[in-house]
């Protein structure tokens, strides 16, 4: 059996259209480059598997839609996974059309549950002379020609603005396709920030693990003005590009020092906080998966500072409790209904401690 993700087992059947300088976006699995060629392009916006690629001698590395330093029509061909968000396939299809020398062929994998059907309709308006030359592993193969080539591309000019507002506090907030919860606050982070509000944290220095577009950050800032609280500094870390470059705008913004850290996990981040807020995802493409979380589970104590408090708000189903509990210390429910909870716990001493 394949250890390749179906849509990169499907490219590989077809690597008879993988001509000339080759660029692949949205790449899930390293491991595929090895079977592409000796040198090209591979982007993904996943800070994990960006890393991975970065180890791979003679590709070039490129994490998300960032293209400072790349040039346009540099590539023959480029192929384009379809990704799990589809209001990010307008991002990933210009990205190509920016990297393809005219008359570039364009390829788009992806595999039906995931909506590959309604995808084509976007890789018709783009590309020409298209038509699906695979359907195999759940998948379908589309090709066409980069007949719309473009000679610029900046994601910064992607950015939209949303003014978002909780228990009194207002806030400006970058958005940016694929990003969570864009143009809105969902209602788990406001059921988390109005913990906030109700049992404000203790705490000058904060990190927020999935920041997204750095909703939290700002939002803590904007409360501790409006209350007169003393200055808070909220870090903030994610594994997904575009989050990371809209919390550093939305932070830009509101004229917060926060770091924002691109990262899977908490294994490369160092130093300590005196608290950690969460809003942690739990899907990986349409299937539930929360072992993210459970990993961040067992690292946060070495992160908190000793008697330091995690405010995490889940879906209530989650079985995160009993984690919370053996990882960080005593548990108590701040708000629940019938889709959320939202938990708080402190840091005993011994918690975080490595034999």
């Amino acid at each position: 059996m394949s250890a390749l993700t179906n849509t990169h087992d499907v490219l590989l059947r077809n690597r008879d259209l993988l001509q000339g300088r080759l660029a692949l976006l949205g790449v899930t699995e390293p491991l595929v480059l090895s079977q592409c060629g000796d040198s090209g392009l591979a982007m993904s916006e996943h800070a994990g598997v960006y890393s991975a690629l970065a180890q791979r001698s003679g590709w070039q590395a490129c994490f998300g839609y960032d293209t400072d330093g790349l040039a346009a029509a540099d590539y023959d061909t480029v192929v384009v996974f379809l990704p799990k968000a589809r209001a990010e396939l307008a991002l990933r299809l210009t990205m190509a059309r920016f990297l393809g020398c005219e008359g570039a062929r364009l390829v788009l994998i992806g595999e039906k549950k995931e909506g590959i059907g309604g995808a084509v309709k976007q890789f018709n308006e783009v590309a020409s002379d298209t038509g699906k030359v695979d359907s195999a592993r759940h998948c379908q193969v589309w090709v066409g020609t980069n007949s719309q080539p473009l000679s610029v591309f900046d994601i910064r000019e992607w950015i939209s603005w949303s003014q978002l507002e909780c228990a009194g506090v207002e806030i400006a907030v970058a958005g940016l396709p694929g990003v969570f919860s864009e143009g809105e606050l969902d209602a788990g982070t406001r059921m988390l920030l109005e913990t906030l509000a109700e049992s404000p944290l203790k705490a000058e220095r904060v990190l927020d693990f999935a920041c997204g577009a750095g909703v939290m950050g700002s939002w803590l800032q904007g409360f501790a003005n409006r209350h007169g609280r003393s200055p808070v500094t909220v870090d903030g870390v994610d594994v997904q590009a575009q989050a990371v470059l809209c919390a550093e705008a939305t932070y830009a913004k509101a004229g917060l020092h926060g770091q924002i850290y691109a990262a899977d996990g908490l294994s490369t981040l160092e130093g300590r906080w005196q608290a950690v807020v969460t809003n942690p995802p739990f899907h990986s493409g349409v299937k539930t998966d929360t072992s993210m979380t459970e990993q961040f589970l067992r690292d946060v104590a070495g992160h908190l500072m000793p008697g330091g408090e995690l405010r995490l708000v889940a879906n209530s189903f989650l079985p995160y409790e009993g984690d919370i509990q053996r990882h960080i210390g005593p548990v108590e429910r701040l708000a629940q209904d019938r889709r959320f909870t939202v938990y708080r716990a402190f840091r005993r001493a011994s918690a975080g401690l490595r034999p």
